[in-house]
């Protein structure tokens, strides 16, 4: 059985990450990074198995999430002052560089750490958000929306509505999800079957006065026991913090502006049925295509939270991907000859 061991790490003006790891100590790194909404709990299923071959993993509780800083206070959340803290937690292993791993927002920053800090990583992993969107603000995902299906004169934002939502009503919706965080969390989480329609429309722009009540949805996609402790997190924490990183298109579009080519190995993951963040009929895939010289693309029939629905495929991809790719990082490749190196031609 892996043994998962909590820590701290504590950096600027007392803000503290707390974050899981699982694995022997001097094992390849990989770093785990959730997105909206998530906890490091939620990488459960991924810290056992990768731990389980031997590389070290780690998941943070991302600022504003669980047992991690979580104060109100806007600035907190913008993509810089997320990547101060994925530096010093990078520092707590006395590491120079690892594997990242990012779903969701998290994905945007991972994607911030390759841009900023392309030393330290050794490959890039991106769930469902390509590299070179989120991250850069509304200039990164705006003018790649499939408008055949979400026409301009109607959409202005495409799928993205909800995000101005944010900017334009935020106490608003923050409160309309803390109604019932346990029903809004349940009903978030539903494993996604095919949808009848590509069209995407969020629970709290759907003219409900709350949530869905608990009863009102099957389980959710992620084991009862790792929901359970998820959920624990966010009650205490609520969505206000969390929902701040929406808050910083404009900083992070000077933050990540630039363009960069990244040299790295990386791998992206669609989710066929990603409603949200749909890679498959819109364009928003391009950008990390142009701008990856060694990038491999997996898809995986699942909706936006693939690693929960389909686990074993995710985790597949990955380690297929670090064979392949970076046969150095596999556990045990100088000693046990698990994997071969690339013949030259």
């Amino acid at each position: 059985m892996v043994e998962v061991s909590s820590h701290y790490v504590v950096y600027a003006d007392d803000k503290r990450i707390h974050y899981l790891a699982a694995g022997p100590v001097n094992g390849p790194l990989i770093f785990f990074i959730h997105g909206w909404p998530g906890t490091a709990i939620t990488w459960k299923t991924q810290l056992d198995a990768f731990a389980a071959v031997g590389f070290r993993v780690i998941a943070p509780d991302m600022p504003g999430y669980g047992k991690s800083t979580a104060r109100r206070v806007i600035a907190d959340y913008s993509q810089e002052a997320i990547i101060e803290g994925m530096m010093a937690l990078l520092a707590d292993t006395r590491r120079d560089a690892a594997i990242w791993v990012g779903h969701d927002w998290g994905a945007g920053v991972v994607s911030s750490v390759a841009t900023q800090y392309p030393q330290c990583v050794k490959a890039l992993v991106n769930l469902c958000v390509p590299f070179h969107t989120i991250e850069r603000g509304w200039q990164g995902f705006l003018p790649l929306v499939a408008r055949e299906i979400y026409p301009t004169d109607e959409f202005e934002l495409g799928q993205w509505g909800y995000m101005r939502r944010y900017e334009e009503a935020f106490e608003e919706t923050v409160e309309w999800i803390a109604k019932d965080i346990a029903g809004f969390c349940k009903a978030g989480l539903q494993p996604t079957t095919p949808p009848s329609s590509r069209q995407f429309t969020p629970m709290w722009m759907s003219g409900h006065p709350h949530p869905p009540s608990v009863d009102m949805t099957g389980a959710p996609a992620l084991p009862a026991e790792i929901f359970d402790s998820f959920l624990r997190d966010m009650q205490q924490t609520g969505f206000w913090a969390g929902s701040a990183y929406y808050l910083h298109h404009s900083r992070n579009a000077e933050y990540n502006g630039k363009d960069v080519t990244l040299n790295q190995p990386a791998l992206f993951i669609h989710a066929t049925w990603d409603l949200v963040c749909d890679t498959k009929t819109s364009r928003l895939i391009e950008p990390m295509r142009n701008a990856c010289e060694n990038l491999t693309e997996v898809t995986v029939d699942a909706g936006h939270f693939v690693q929960y629905e389909k686990p074993e495929e995710v985790q597949a991809a990955i380690f297929r991907f670090i064979v392949e790719e970076l046969p150095n990082e596999w556990p045990g490749f100088w000693t046990a000859g698990y994997t071969k190196r690339k013949s030259s031609v």
